[in-house]
């Protein structure tokens, strides 16, 4: 049989947003240890609070405190926390619906087993010892025997130093396994050679192959080899160092269509100063030793691709 690629990759960013009035009340209520809903004109009060009503799509602004303490709505026991995850130990994933408020907040629980929770249980907020201004300012929520509290009471949102946005770290765990049509292109990758696959239908070389065409919906199998020189189409230049990539900033990233193929492919464009990279520079493949696909493309000398040559691949 033939060998399965297979390869852990990993996505991973930070998504830094501002906040407008009501989130950081919000945020900054965590941080003070104090727990805001919004309230709509229909008079339901919703925890976590957001600007604009879900049914009517009003603005909305009137904040109200309410309990840190609440009822269980559900729960789902996740017995191996995995990395960043609120608790070490095993926790309950759970809404609830603190007093005051007529939604329920997503936040775990921490409870010696499942046979320990149950819809219905009363819990109280748990504080994280240092708070910053960020959902996880409330460490997890506990078990609580107390009857519901008062109602939601008006809340200005006022404090001092207000949180005005976050960096929230966003990151994806993942193994890749390409089908019989990825595998055949990557494998050529690795002796230098680009290979697509041609449609039956639409006659066009789609690269990388797909095992399918995605305009005719009929699966391919002629394999053609393409480039492997070919046309920058559209290009960006990048200004942001991203991490683990030892490339200086500024560099460009571009489309490229290389000759024969129905589709461009990215890749990052050197060799040539960024401000002078353009649409239609006929480029080239460059390798490093041991590498499994280019480094980056380069220009070849030739003379501009014609606009009309390329124009329907951009």
């Amino acid at each position: 049989m033939p060998e399965v690629l297979r390869a852990p990759l990993v996505v991973e960013f930070p998504f830094t947003r501002s906040l407008g009035p009501v989130q950081s009340a919000f945020l900054t209520g965590l941080r003070e240890r104090t727990v805001l809903g919004v309230k709509t004109s229909g008079g339901k009060v919703l925890v976590p609070p957001v600007e604009y009503d879900p049914v009517t799509a009003e603005e909305i602004r009137d904040l109200v405190e309410v309990a840190p303490t609440g009822t269980v709505t559900t729960w789902a026991w996740n017995p191996a926390p995995r990395r960043d995850q609120p608790l070490r130990t095993p926790f309950a994933w759970v809404l609830v619906r603190l007093d005051g408020a007529d939604t329920a907040l997503l936040h775990v629980l921490d409870a010696p087993g499942p046979d320990a929770v149950r819809t219905g249980m009363r819990v109280r907020v748990r504080w994280a010892a240092e708070r910053a201004g960020a959902i996880t300012d409330i460490a997890c929520f506990e078990p609580y025997g107390s009857e519901p509290a008062a109602p939601a009471a008006p809340h200005d949102g006022r404090f001092a130093d207000p949180v005005t946005g976050i960096v929230a770290p966003a990151r994806l765990d993942y193994t890749y396994s390409p089908g019989r049509a990825p595998t055949d292109y990557i494998n050529a990758l690795a002796e230098r050679r680009t290979v697509g696959e041609r449609c039956p239908s639409c006659r066009k070389v789609y690269v990388p192959p797909r095992g399918a065409c995605p305009t005719c919906g009929i699966a391919t199998a002629e394999r053609v080899e393409v480039g492997p020189r070919g046309t920058v189409t559209t290009f960006c230049i990048v200004n942001i160092k991203a991490r683990n990539l030892d490339i200086e900033v500024p560099y460009v990233y571009g489309h490229i269509a290389l000759d024969g193929a129905d589709l461009a492919l990215h890749g990052r464009i050197g060799g040539i100063p960024y401000d002078q990279v353009r649409m239609g520079l006929r480029v080239e493949p460059v390798w490093t030793e041991g590498g499994r696909y280019p480094d980056h493309y380069r220009p070849t000398g030739e003379p501009d691709a014609d606009y009309d040559a390329y124009k329907e691949l951009i």
